[in-house]
C-alpha cells in the first residue's frame, strides 16, 4: 500500500500596522541611501523624502502589479532581470507625482532610476535578512 504525503504550507500571517510601518521605514531608509549615493536622484528635505516614501509605496501597489503583469513574457525570457526596470520605472513614477505635487523629490534620468532601483532593492533585502521576516507578498 503507498502512502502519501502532503505538506501543507503555514497560512501567512495577516498585515499588520507595525509590519507596515517596518517596510515604511525600510523605504525610506533606501531613498535615502539612493540619494546619497546614486547621481541624479535628489531629496531635498525629510518632509519630501516621506511624502516620497509614501508616494512610492502607493505607486508600488497600484502600478506595479499591472506593469509586472503587462512585462511577465519579457520578465521570464530575461529570467527575472525585467523585474529591476520595472522597479526603475516605479522609481520614476513616484518621482514624476511627486514633482507634480510640488515636493522636492526628483529623479533626474532613467538610469539614476534605474540605479536607485538597485539601492533600494539592496536595503530591502539587507534588511529582511537581519530581521529575518519574509514578507507576505513577493517584491
Amino acid at each position: 500500500m503507498r502512502q502519501v504525503f502532503v505538506y501543507r504550507y503555514p497560512e501567512p500571517a495577516p498585515p499588520t500596522l507595525a509590519g507596515y510601518a517596518i517596510r515604511f521605514v525600510i523605504n525610506a531608509a533606501g531613498l535615502f541611501l539612493a540619494s546619497a549615493i546614486v547621481p541624479g536622484i535628489e531629496i531635498g528635505d525629510w518632509q519630501s523624502l516621506l511624502a516620497g516614501t509614501a508616494i512610492f509605496a502607493i505607486v508600488n501597489m497600484l502600478l506595479r502589479p499591472i506593469a509586472l503583469f503587462l512585462s511577465c513574457c519579457l520578465v521570464a525570457v530575461t529570467f527575472g532581470l525585467f523585474v529591476i526596470v520595472v522597479n526603475a520605472l516605479m522609481l520614476e513614477a513616484a518621482a514624476w507625482t511627486a514633482g507634480q505635487l510640488g515636493l522636492a523629490f526628483r529623479v533626474g534620468s532613467f538610469w539614476s532610476a534605474l540605479g536607485g532601483a538597485l539601492v533600494i532593492s539592496a536595503v530591502s533585502l539587507v534588511a529582511q535578512l537581519v530581521t529575518g521576516s519574509a514578507r507576505g507578498r513577493r517584491a
